[in-house]
């Protein structure tokens, strides 16, 4: 799915808008996401899907198995996403809470 698909879809589904406006909600949705991301201030946590938490990894060094040779890989920031259990269950419907049943 593509933004494009996303915004036809809120479009249709939500009714009251029109394209353009259904385009700059969703557009002004994932710019305040990328903002508080890159901040690194905090958390987007959205109820019944999931939540993004940005992790910083430190600097550390590492082998080239085939040359022996040692090298650092920079620290750097990484966007993890956790589904939420629910988002989990409709994605899984034959598991319950994490488990086989």
């Amino acid at each position: 799915m593509t933004k494009a698909d996303i915004i036809d879809n809120v479009y249709e589904t939500v009714g009251g808008f029109s394209k353009k406006e259904a385009s700059e909600v969703v557009e002004e949705v994932f710019k305040t996401m990328k903002e508080i991301l890159a901040t690194g201030d905090g958390e987007i946590k959205i109820s019944g899907f999931g939540k993004f938490v940005v992790r910083e990894k430190v600097e550390r060094e590492w082998t080239n198995p085939l040359t022996g040779q040692t090298s650092k890989i920079p620290a750097r920031r990484v966007l993890r996403f956790y589904a939420s259990e629910k988002l989990r269950g409709t994605l899984n419907p034959h598991r319950v809470r994490g488990k086989s049943a």
